[in-house]
């Protein structure tokens, strides 16, 4: 059985999710800590439940997605895993934060490794395959566990919602074909863990959510 313990960091309220096993093997998804009481508290629970990250998962470049890579980057030396289609964003990120006038941002280092859809990923007993769901970004991934039931979603779903399409890279038909053809084919009872906001589930949406409509 796999843990799941979210973090809502940084001005944007994005939710970073760690995800561990019982051998305390873990993962970090999307790491938002934009200061050091937000990168205290993280560090204070790996440290308390003697976690041993192994990877740094990023759904998709994003600004608040990846405040925290360069700081967990420096404090445990593991690869940044992200999609070669969020590269540019990655890059561009530090032009990003000036324009929503958020100093002291730390750049991310470079991509160790890049994920690719259908790609499956394992560490320890935490196991996910990679899905390409391009329209909020370019290279925006999600990561699924089948046995487990439950997928980290980023900013493609959101309880009655669906992730902005007007940033750079952002494409409205794409982000519709992601949730209704990869999003959609989930088993109904698949548990949605969004970037922001709280979870929902495959099923609410497929009856709900607006993008049906669009």
């Amino acid at each position: 059985m796999l843990n799941i313990k979210v973090f809502t960091f940084n001005p944007f309220q994005e939710n970073t999710y760690l995800i561990y096993d019982l051998k305390g093997i873990a993962l970090i998804i999307d790491p938002g800590c934009s200061n050091r009481q937000e990168e205290m508290e993280l560090i204070h629970f790996i440290e308390t439940n003697h976690l041993k990250i192994e990877a740094i998962l990023n759904t998709h470049a994003h600004l608040d997605h990846i405040f925290g890579n360069q700081f967990m980057k420096s404090q445990y030396n593991v690869p940044i895993y992200l999609h070669k289609d969020d590269e540019l964003i990655l890059k561009n990120a530090g032009i990003a934060a000036k324009l929503y006038g958020i100093n002291g941002y730390k750049p991310s280092p470079n991509v160790d490794i890049y994920l690719n859809h259908n790609d499956e990923i394992t560490f320890g007993d935490i196991k996910f395959k990679v899905l390409h769901t391009p329209g909020h970004a370019p290279g925006h991934v999600v990561f699924y566990n089948k046995d487990e039931k439950f997928v980290i979603n980023g900013d493609v779903l959101f309880r009655g919602s669906y992730g902005r399409t007007d940033l750079p890279g952002g494409k409205p038909m794409d982000l519709f074909k992601s949730i209704t053809e990869v999003m959609f084919a989930l088993p109904e009872d698949t548990i949605v863990h969004c970037g922001h906001g709280s979870t929902t589930t495959i099923g609410n949406e497929i009856n709900s959510n607006p993008i049906l409509y669009m």
